[in-house]
């Protein structure tokens, strides 16, 4: 019986050395995003163009004959509640990695549960610093910095002769990584900043801020970095008092919710865009993207899925480079042994102690028939 209790000791030993969150049929992630709130749409999207992406995957064999597995929580775009789903899907659900977080402050409040936990951190739907600097080697990325979309949007704005610049912001970590952001792009462009106003965090309080903006203080443009919801309320406000913009707004706004907000009137409104357009399908990524978005039932294309698309891809793409023996550290160094890496037309690059994939920035700007036009 000496064998048995050999075969049964290797058994134990192998057992022992499996990874969280991984078998021999399945890889789980974790998510936690706004599914319910003001800022709903923004996590539904993500979510909706990842499991597109993933549901692929896994009819079409899986990962080395594993398939993956999301399980979603809805934090509500509150950072306590993203702190405890972080720490469910840590202890209770043993997720392998995290994938998809929707928003700053939900993103720092998970980032000590992160470290403490040494669990890959994939492609969190923010541009901020905090999750950039200092070098985290457990958070990849995709998407380009707020600094970047400040800096093109510095850039419109000396171009069309702007000078002045009001700032309205969430007050919360994403609005002033959005405010820090414009501060630095505007140095040496000949645009001064002239008034600043806060929203609190999904709510749309915004009548103090108007009149701080809008009255009191006048500028060329409005610079607004906030959610869908406080956004349009602030807009359609000060159109109200006359002002008809510019407005311009980061990514992180939720271009098509933002439009539905404004009854599809988006004149004065410029977005900055940190993926592709979703609606022209000339690149093999977004021709891809339309036709999985089909398959998994779902024709709603826009900025929010073919971001949760792309990231998918890119967190797939290290799965297969990790190869079978899967652990967190074969997915970190896979990530950045992908060197220049493109996704069918969108490009990222990674590499050891460089973790931001993408700088990608393209214009956006929304007219009163509720296009949007680049």
């Amino acid at each position: 019986m000496r064998w048995m209790g050999g075969v049964l000791m290797a058994v134990a030993m192998l057992a022992a050395k499996a990874e969280t969150g991984v078998t021999d049929t399945e890889i789980v992630l974790g998510q936690s995003a706004a599914m319910s709130g003001p800022a709903a749409e923004l996590g539904k999207g993500m979510n909706r163009g990842a499991k597109a992406y993933f549901d692929w995957v896994n009819q079409h064999g899986g990962i080395n004959g594993r398939k993956i597995r999301l399980v979603a929580m809805d934090d509500g775009y509150e950072p306590n509640r993203a702190e405890a789903n972080t720490q469910a899907l840590i202890e209770n659900t043993r997720a392998f990695a995290l994938f998809g977080y929707v928003g700053t402050p939900t993103s720092n409040a998970s980032l000590p549960l992160v470290d403490k936990a040494h669990i890959p951190f994939i492609a969190p739907y923010t541009g901020a610093d905090s999750l950039r600097n200092p070098f985290n080697r457990n958070v990849f990325n995709m998407r380009a910095s707020y600094r970047d979309e400040a800096e093109q949007a510095a850039k419109l704005m000396a171009k069309m002769g702007q000078t002045t610049v009001n700032v309205f912001y969430q007050n919360d970590a994403y609005g002033k990584a959005g405010l820090k952001a414009l501060q630095q792009a505007i140095v040496g462009k000949g645009i001064t900043i002239g008034a600043m106003a806060t929203v609190e965090r999904n709510t749309v309080d915004v009548a103090q801020a108007v009149d701080e903006l809008i009255v009191k203080h006048p500028a060329n443009a409005v610079f607004m970095v906030s959610a869908y919801k406080s956004c349009a309320a602030f807009i359609d406000a000060a159109r109200g008092k006359d002002f008809i913009g510019p407005y311009y707004n980061v990514s992180f706004v939720g271009t098509e919710a933002l439009l539905q907000q404004l009854k599809k009137d988006g004149s004065g409104v410029i977005v900055t865009q940190v993926m592709p357009s979703p609606y022209s399908a000339v690149t093999p990524a977004t021709m891809e993207y339309r036709k999985m978005m089909a398959a998994d039932g779902s024709e709603q294309y826009d900025y929010p899925s073919l971001e949760g698309y792309f990231a998918a891809r890119l967190l797939v793409d290290g799965l297969k480079r990790a190869g079978r023996d899967l652990t967190r550290d074969r997915l970190v160094a896979a990530l950045e042994g992908l060197g220049e890496h493109d996704m069918g037309g969108f490009r990222v690059k990674f590499g050891p102690g460089s973790h931001n994939g993408s700088h990608f920035i393209e214009l956006t700007v929304l007219d009163h028939e509720g296009h949007i036009r680049i």
